[in-house]
């Protein structure tokens, strides 16, 4: 992600949000480093300037934040996986365990150029829909959720589907897709058992491997 952005609404707060200072790359952001802004995307945080965040990506960020009160955390990526399989005309392919997460429950919102414009946030909003995840054609990929924990659950498991899918194309051989009655029954197994439990242990998993690795975030 180098330095690009994501976004939460502060809790208890829905008209203010934090998003990550544009420039600071995220293997050294910190606490210190996110920035304080409105729902225009103006900074509100006296230590820092306009300049402190990605216009483009505030564009993205703030129509889902306006239009989805359950979408308090947003996550948008420009990963080689992601992009890679966005710019597939199939899609997310229901390949594996990760992929069938998302059997039916993905949005797709085709690419207009870098999003500078606020008319996109319109038409965006309209291909999310009621989903969390989406696929940006040509771009990469967008989850959100009430917490960053939720938000982050998502994003793995549409990062990891997008990184077997690119994978396994590279192989050259036929590919095997499961029967449509299997890729529904393991969607609605995932809807059903992706519980909080399960989302809360993967979260602590996550902060405990940057805790050994990188402590000073929280500073």
């Amino acid at each position: 992600q180098l330095i690009f952005g994501q976004t939460l609404r502060i809790p208890g707060d829905n008209e203010h949000f934090l998003i990550n200072r544009y420039g600071i790359a995220f293997d050294r952001m910190r606490a210190s480093d996110l920035v304080r802004i409105d729902k225009s995307g103006n900074v509100q945080d006296l230590n820092f300037t306009d300049l402190a965040v990605n216009a483009a990506g505030f564009v993205i960020h703030s129509a889902v934040h306006h239009a989805r009160e359950d979408m308090a955390c947003v996550i948008h990526t420009h990963t080689a996986a992601g992009v890679a399989v966005s710019a597939q005309k199939e899609g997310l392919l229901p390949i594996s365990q990760h992929a069938l997460k998302y059997y039916n429950r993905i949005a797709y919102h085709t690419y207009e150029g870098i999003a500078l414009s606020p008319d996109e946030r319109e038409r965006l909003v309209a291909d999310l829909g009621t989903h969390r995840a989406m696929i940006l054609r040509n771009h990469g990929l967008l989850t959100g959720g009430p917490t960053v924990k939720h938000a982050f659950h998502e994003i793995y498991m549409l990062e990891r589907a997008c990184q077997i899918q690119v994978q396994a194309m590279s192989g050259g051989s036929e590919l095997n897709i499961p029967s449509e009655e299997v890729c529904l029954r393991t969607a609605a197994q995932f809807q059903r058992d992706d519980s909080e439990h399960i989302i809360t242990i993967a979260w602590d998993a996550a902060l405990s491997l940057i805790e050994d690795q990188a402590s000073s975030y929280a500073s």
